[in-house]
């Protein structure tokens, strides 16, 4: 089994992480799939996808005590159809995530560092975004930034947001783990909201728990 990380946060929310290592065959064994759902995932034709949704499967599967039925929103959105929890869900080809929370909306990103990601610069960073840019962790710092605003914006669930002059995040200096100030703007209203990140394996990984 490979759980990477399973942690209670003070705010009470609860996150797991996946190192996904097995073969889709062991995924089947660990992931305890409903048969309708296993049914949807054996008509996905990439393999790394198959592997990712069995591996969230086993991750949930080490999260709840008893079986849960993993469903989504029209707009994409995850929840459990048997518990009411506030469910977000995040994978790469190597890493799957899940943050939960029994009260409040949540929202959680991963990626890898080796992607680039300098077009995230033109897409949805803001002018001062830009400029408290470094050049010797730039790539590490876009991550982090598009992890952050992809968070939110998984919490939110609002259509047509626009990255760049719509979430804000205030400067920092990339390390291996930290915190995050971010503010949504939507029309005359703001809210403000506190991220943490951590930095493992080349993967970058943000989450949000709403207030």
């Amino acid at each position: 089994m490979a759980l990477y990380l399973k942690k209670k946060l003070d705010n009470d929310a609860l996150i797991g992480v996946w190192q996904v290592s097995e073969t889709e065959e062991e995924l089947k064994e660990l992931s305890s799939t409903p048969t309708d759902e296993m049914e949807e995932i054996s008509f996905i034709r990439s393999e790394s996808l198959r592997k990712q949704r069995l591996a969230v499967r086993a991750l949930l599967s080490t999260m709840f005590d008893e079986k849960v039925y993993l469903s989504h929103h029209d707009n994409g959105k995850p929840y459990i159809e048997n518990n009411p929890v506030n469910i977000s869900i995040t994978h790469t080809d190597r890493y799957v995530a899940v943050i939960l929370h029994e009260e409040e909306n949540v929202g959680i990103d991963i990626e890898s560092l080796d992607r680039d990601f300098s077009a995230v610069e033109k897409r949805a960073l803001s002018e001062e975004e830009i400029e408290d840019l470094e050049d010797d962790k730039r790539n590490e710092q876009l991550a982090i930034y598009w992890c952050a605003k992809e968070a939110i914006f998984k919490l939110l669930s609002v259509y047509n947001l626009d990255f760049a002059e719509q979430i804000e995040i205030e400067r920092f200096r990339p390390r291996g783990e930290g915190e995050l100030e971010a503010t949504f703007i939507n029309k005359d209203d703001e809210e403000e909201f506190d991220l943490e990140y951590i930095t493992f394996d080349r993967h970058v990984l943000v989450w949000v728990v709403g207030d």
